[in-house]
């Protein structure tokens, strides 16, 4: 992860294999942005110390909160405050999304 490199999305996108790939692309300040490749479903957790910012870009990505489901279709963007319980998955086979969180982001389950 270098500042001042071009990195090209659909590439990375096609190249990663595997259920789930979440890698990350780049750190702006103290924030990481990951491409999250999704074919199956991530687990209900929540983030004690930071936002989530989910930017889909290829597919449809689910977002099941404990009071409604949001799907999101390419460009769309949706943040998850802190200490907010959220489960991801792709709608259909697989969905491609760019993430923005805080680099030192704790995960916890319920």
């Amino acid at each position: 992860m270098q500042a001042l490199q071009r990195i090209d999305l659909q590439q990375v996108s096609e190249a990663a294999a595997g259920n789930y790939t979440n890698l990350p692309l780049s750190l702006v300040n103290d924030h990481v942005i990951r491409i999250s490749i999704m074919t199956e479903p991530f687990y209900w957790h929540y983030h004690p110390n930071s936002d989530e910012s989910f930017l889909c870009i290829e597919g449809i990505l689910v977002i099941a909160l404990e009071s409604e489901t949001i799907e999101l279709h390419p460009g769309q963007l949706f943040t998850i405050p802190k200490n907010v319980l959220h489960k991801t998955s792709p709608k259909g086979p697989r969905s491609v999304n760019l993430t923005f969180e805080l680099e030192g982001m704790e995960t916890k389950t319920e």
